[in-house]
């Protein structure tokens, strides 16, 4: 039986504009289920964001109640003679601001203004905003702001869960849906936007469809793209480490990993992940948390090559029925990889503990208030075949013996990405993802400071243009039309069509700056009501 995923998301992937000016109290005239909001801690809340490097206060903040409210939200911003730009925010987990506007109106997704609840989103939501599984059918219906968290608990409640996910929970649905929503299950089960059925989307004018790949394939496209089976059935975990001091015998392993997707369950790992370990506090850090604090890894300890080791993450999920066999399977599998034969590490945890293992570091960071500090990320994708160069460039030379924050890397398969989405990927079958997940801190040591890791950052974009490495960015974020028609390539016409089809006058998501606003023309004045 075919499985789905049916997603509530407001707000099309990359649809964006500068943003136009309109009196904050005309708004109050919009006649909404939910709140819309002047109120100063809501306006605040609305013009930042986890990355914390820029501000950009709204005019004001729509809690919506409805999908309604959001269709009259963006019906109005197209219709006005001034017009405003519109942006919906999640959980605010965006680094540049692309959930900001300041000259429009942020839609709170993820529930109303009262504060948290205990499930990790807002309080209260109305039923209709609440996950729904169908057990018989294996989908679930949510909301666009519903955290991943919750929908995880959700889904649990009934023994199943969605078998792509983010390393970190705490973000809403659209916002991991609007880029692409990547971990280490990607390799095997594609991304996030690979795992959806259906959506109810509200375009630039207002309009809200539901599209499939066989209903408004090119709006449904345009916000992601992609089918393939949703849920499975685990309860444990795991979760295996293994350390290599050799670049080359590393990501020969993980490029092993990942080729057999097509595998029976039973002959290869779940999850294939991966980091760089350039800094011997790291490898014991927020993102490593696995390893024990009682007996912690020392650098010193293994033969690294130039200082620098490489940590291969690996999960095999099973549930207690079959945990007879999982020992032979995974031991198995561990004999074909070259690995330091010392550094095998191993934990068996409950599944969703395993999901969840990002947001126990969270807490830590912020008892210790490190959490809610500058984050001058940087993710990119890296063709298989400039790999190898990167890490000569970057980790062994850039980089020195000083990070900041986790460096992610690990390898994905093309055919796995639907291309038909507006995502765009380097032109490989296999391409790895870099993650560089740094925190700036006022600490009086240069290199934790947000000048030095920015301009750090922009060291590795150069070496990679100066190096003809042809990396993407993954959560791109540009200055200029020309970096974003680079940023593009082949893919622009398309998503310049796409965006003159379904937002016309630029009122989306104001945070990126791809496109400079149009004024109202007359036959649009004449159609346009509040």
């Amino acid at each position: 039986m075919a499985t789905k995923l049916l997603i509530t998301f407001a707000i099309c992937r990359l649809i964006v504009t500068v943003g136009l000016t309109l009196d904050p109290t005309e708004l109050l005239r919009l006649a909404v289920e939910g709140q819309l909001s002047l109120d100063p801690s809501d306006l605040e809340t609305a013009s930042l964001d986890f990355g914390m490097m820029g501000r950009a206060k709204p005019l004001a903040v729509l809690h919506p109640a409805s999908a309604e409210d959001i269709v009259r939200l963006v019906r109005a911003a197209y219709g006005s003679a001034l017009g405003f730009s519109v942006s919906a925010r999640g959980h605010g987990h965006s680094i540049n601001g692309q959930a900001q506007t300041t000259k429009g109106v942020v839609i709170e997704m993820s529930g109303s203004s009262k504060g948290r609840g205990t499930q990790g989103g807002y309080g209260s939501k109305p039923a209709l905003m609440l996950p729904r599984v169908s057990e018989t059918k294996r989908y679930v219906d949510v909301w666009g702001g519903e955290l991943w968290i919750d929908v995880l608990r959700s889904t649990m409640e009934h023994g199943l869960a969605p078998k792509s996910w983010t390393d970190y929970l705490y973000l809403s649905v659209g916002g991991t849906l609007s880029n692409a929503g990547i971990s280490g299950q990607a390799f095997n089960h594609g991304p996030q936007i690979a795992n959806v059925h259906e959506l109810d989307v509200v375009t630039g004018k207002g309009e809200l469809f539901t599209c499939s790949e066989n209903q408004n394939s090119e709006l449904f496209h345009a916000v992601l793209g992609g089918l393939d089976g949703s849920f499975c059935l685990y309860n444990v975990v795991r979760w295996i480490r293994v350390l290599y001091s050799n670049f080359s015998a590393f990501t020969k392993d993980q490029e092993f990993l990942i080729s057999l997707h097509g595998q029976p369950s039973s002959k290869k790992f779940d999850y294939v992940e991966g980091f760089v370990i350039v800094d011997e506090g790291l490898i014991n850090n927020w993102r490593s948390s696995f390893f024990s604090p009682h007996n912690p890894v020392k650098i010193s300890s293994i033969n690294s090559n130039g200082g620098v080791l490489y940590c291969l993450e690996i999960t095999k999920n099973y549930h207690e029925s079959t945990s007879d066999t999982i020992d032979q399977e995974i031991e198995a599998l561990l004999k074909k990889l070259d690995f330091i034969p010392t550094s095998v590490f191993t934990t068996d945890l409950p599944y969703v503990d395993f999901l969840d293992r990002v947001h126990k570091a969270e807490l830590k960071l912020r008892s210790k208030g490190l959490w809610d500090v500058p984050h001058p990320w940087l993710n990119l994708f890296i063709p298989k075949s400039k790999i190898s160069d990167f890490d000569k460039g970057v980790f062994k030379g850039i980089l020195g013996n000083k990070t900041s924050g986790p460096i992610l890397i690990y390898p994905m398969n093309k055919e796995k990405w639907d291309q038909r989405s507006s995502v765009v990927t380097p032109d490989e079958e296999v391409f790895y993802l870099v993650a560089f997940l740094r925190s700036a801190l006022d600490s009086g040591d240069e290199t934790q400071s947000l000048d030095y890791l920015t301009n750090q950052n922009r060291q590795i974009l150069r070496f990679c243009d100066d190096a003809g490495i042809n990396a993407k960015q993954y959560l791109p974020h540009y200055t200029t039309q020309e970096e974003w028609l680079d940023h593009f390539g082949d893919k622009w016409a398309q998503f310049y069509q796409r965006k003159m089809e379904f937002d016309p006058r630029r009122i989306l998501a104001a945070g990126q700056r791809i496109f400079n606003p149009t004024p109202l023309s007359n036959n649009i004045k004449k159609l346009a009501s509040w």
